[in-house]
């Protein structure tokens, strides 16, 4: 029974189809930025494609050089630095290989949790989106504003009673009015238990 419980809730959950329809208008969202993005791209590129070609390929080489030797000289010393205090000692050793295992698990479950909250929150957002779909939203705000002002009753329903009502009268005949119906109480019967 648990595996049938399971099954029926797992796959009547809509939040998984409410995280595909968020994910889907985030992306339309971000699909609709692409065009501004091309034109500007379109506009920026022949002022990019000048400068590439006014460049010296000679100075280019000449920094890119630079640069490569200093990385070089910046990771010899670290590596040398590494090297230099690289303690020896296997329990020491064996402690911090202990801490990183734990940070890890740590830094996991950390990452768990905000996966959990992103998809709580994209879900919640396809929920939205999928309610303005179907225009929902309006229903909604109509349900929250009776919750707040409370349904009125309709009159049928109201225990007071009604005013009275004229019939037309006939020619010669005195005009009679309606009393309303008389309400029926119902009175519970007390029954005492028999005494032994």
């Amino acid at each position: 029974m648990a595996i049938t419980d399971d099954l029926r809730k797992t796959l009547s959950d809509p939040t998984p189809l409410y995280f595909a329809a968020g994910t889907a208008d985030l992306a339309f969202q971000q699909a609709k930025k692409v065009p501004a993005l091309v034109e500007q791209l379109r506009a920026e590129a022949p002022a990019r494609i000048e400068a590439v070609r006014n460049t010296d390929p000679k100075a280019v080489q000449e920094k890119a050089a630079a640069r490569a030797k200093e990385a070089q000289e910046t990771l010899q010393t670290k590596v040398n630095e590494f090297f230099g205090t690289l303690d020896v000692d296997l329990k020491k050793l064996g402690e911090q290989a202990q801490d990183l295992a734990l940070r890890g698990v740590g830094v996991a479950a950390e990452y768990a949790v905000k996966a959990r909250e992103t998809y709580e929150k994209v879900a919640e957002h396809g929920e939205q989106a999928v309610k303005s779909w179907r225009g929902e939203a309006a229903e909604e705000i109509e349900d929250f504003a009776i919750a707040v002002e409370g349904k009125p009753e309709p009159a049928e329903a109201r225990d007071e009673p009604q005013p009275a009502v004229a019939e037309p009268a006939e020619e010669g005949k005195p005009v009679a009015k309606k009393a309303p119906a008389p309400r029926k109480t119902t009175t519970a019967k007390k029954t005492t238990p028999p005494a032994k």
